[in-house]
């Protein structure tokens, strides 16, 4: 059993007597390593920074924040681990809106008003469970998911009553590594044992992965009807119908999960985005405004928000509200490493629209360079925005850069043809093509450099090749697998390296993101798992979070 003592807790709650009160029942239990937070900014620059068993979460933060779409993007953002146990404290009333409502729920809920017994129940209950799962945990920290399916496979005799927890993780590790057949069949045991809607949804997720949008889209409207509160459900609905061209629908099921939920700022940026796409300027509007004070409270702050506002407003013809806008950016975004690329974009777009050609091209030609130096930190849909304006300004260069930094990190088909619709519409269709030709020659070059060195042996050789290519093109798939696969014959032939065997874990991670269904996934991810069985390699104490840059 797990020693109450000996844990850290961290608070997060904006009602100073509520903190009294749980720093007071938490001492009683003989908990002192207690920190606060008292709002959800302050609760991620903690994280951040230091390492809790615990986070204690008030549901209601303020500033249209609430503890359920922190505990997402604390867990999407990999700001905590899954063995920090996140437990929710709430009134009964919230507790019957938001329990069952998501796909990541969090790890145990306290009702107010609270009880000292309840709560320390509560807490060793979940410290318990914990102690369960933490081989696991342990086992994703240090890069070796599937080594972690081994032990949840393992425990599924002994502990009977967490058998659905115990499929949960495995079928997500399984999608996670590539190993859809088998994440496929764990949901469906899982589904054998109860009627549980997240299994429901990672089905649906398979489909939509082999892109089988209809498929997908119809066992979404099923679970949709038996469970209208399922608010995840509906994003995928989105996808699903926006990859299908039906954007009208895509924002009826973002406007039906933003009425149940309205807090969540990937949800409303989605809302915003289509809307635009559909001229529904006024909501576009509205609801990117709300993005921008949600990113600026949350801890998550995006200036590429701000340029999406701009746009909407200068399509309006809103000239005031646009310059309120960059001034907003200016002095709301400072220190972010994207501040000052999309800041120039920002005034490129709104001088282009007021007429004023040489203070746009300069604006614009600014940004543009700043985007080709910054390692891939602007996303392809605004870059795209950014060689449009380009090429509309005549900054033929700037342009040309561009779609060669686009197409070298094109992570998808779809990627492609948006850049390639953007040229034919310039009259650039040659251009398109000699670009494309191009990238494809360089990306084949440096692949074949690197597999060369290491058919000669001379696997330091293609270590730096291909991590160099990686550096160059941090956002294409067939790079990222290619440098991770470096690095691990590197470590089959010459030994166990754990800054390698690191790096090739965030580079397999990082093609995932881009690549999600990609065949080279599972292989390279069970190559990775069989080097950690080769060199007997285990987790050491407590693990801990690891990642190198490339």
């Amino acid at each position: 059993m797990a020693e109450l003592a000996t844990v850290s807790v961290l608070v997060i709650d904006a009602n100073p007597g509520m903190r009294t009160q749980l720093r007071a029942m938490l001492g009683s239990f003989g908990v002192n390593g207690v920190q606060f937070a008292v709002s959800a900014a302050n609760a991620v620059r903690k994280l951040r920074g230091a390492r809790f068993d615990i986070v204690l979460c008030e549901f209601n933060l303020g500033d249209g924040q609430d503890g359920q779409h922190l505990l997402e993007d604390l867990r999407s953002q990999e700001i905590i681990p899954l063995s920090t146990l996140f437990i929710m404290v709430t009134t009964e009333r919230n507790y019957e809106r938001v329990v069952g409502t998501a796909e990541l729920a969090p790890n145990d809920y306290v009702l107010k008003p609270l009880a000292a017994h309840a709560l320390r129940e509560r807490l060793q209950r979940a410290l318990d469970k914990r102690e369960i799962f933490l081989p696991a945990y342990l086992r994703v920290e240090i890069g070796d998911p599937l080594g972690a399916v081994e032990l949840l496979r393992q425990a599924e005799a002994d502990q009977p009553r967490y058998l659905t927890d115990l499929l949960r993780l495995q079928a997500e590790l399984l999608l996670a590594t590539g190993h859809t057949d088998d994440a496929q069949k764990t949901y469906r045991r899982a589904l054998g044992e109860k009627d549980l809607p997240w299994a429901q949804l990672g089905l649906a997720r398979i489909l939509f992965l082999r892109k089988q949008h209809g498929e997908a889209e119809e066992m979404i409207a099923t679970l949709v009807a038996e469970r209208e509160h399922y608010i995840d459900a509906y994003d995928l609905l989105a996808r699903c119908r926006e990859e299908d061209g039906r954007l009208e629908l895509a924002r009826d099921a973002l406007l039906a999960a933003s009425a149940r939920s309205p807090h969540r700022v990937s949800r409303l940026r989605h809302l915003g985005e289509v809307s635009f796409q559909l001229g529904e300027h006024e909501r576009a509007e509205r609801v990117l405004a709300e993005v921008v004070r949600k990113g600026k409270v949350s801890g998550f702050r995006e200036p590429e928000d701000h340029v999406r506002l701009l746009q909407v407003q200068l399509a309006q013809g809103r000239d005031e509200a646009a310059r309120a806008t960059i001034r907003d950016l200016d002095n709301s975004m400072g220190g972010h490493p994207k501040a000052s690329t999309c800041a120039a974009l920002a005034r490129g777009l709104y001088y282009a629209a007021d007429g004023e050609d040489e203070q746009a091209r300069e604006a614009l030609r600014t940004s543009a360079l700043a985007a080709s130096a910054d390692g891939g930190l602007l996303s392809a849909t605004l870059k795209q925005e950014l060689l449009k304006a380009c090429f509309d300004n005549d900054l033929e260069t700037e342009g040309s850069e561009l779609v060669l930094d686009i197409l070298r990190n094109a992570a998808d088909e779809r990627t492609l043809e948006i850049t390639r619709g953007a040229l034919r519409m310039r009259g650039r269709e040659m251009l398109a093509e000699e670009l494309e030709e191009r990238t494809r020659e360089e990306v084949r070059g440096l692949i074949a450099r690197g597999a060369a060195k290491a058919k000669a042996g001379d696997y330091d050789g293609a270590v730096s090749e291909m991590m160099s290519a990686a550096r160059r093109m941090p956002g294409n798939p067939h790079v990222l697998f290619n440098a991770a696969l470096a690095l691990l014959r590197h470590i089959e032939h010459r030994g166990w390296n754990e800054r390698f065997a690191t790096q090739a874990s965030t580079l397999i991670s990082r093609a995932r993101r881009f690549d999600p269904a990609s065949p080279r996934l599972a292989a390279i991810s069970g190559l990775l798992h069989s080097l950690f069985k080769k060199f007997s390699i285990a987790p050491r104490g407590e693990g801990r979070r690891r990642g190198i840059a490339v």
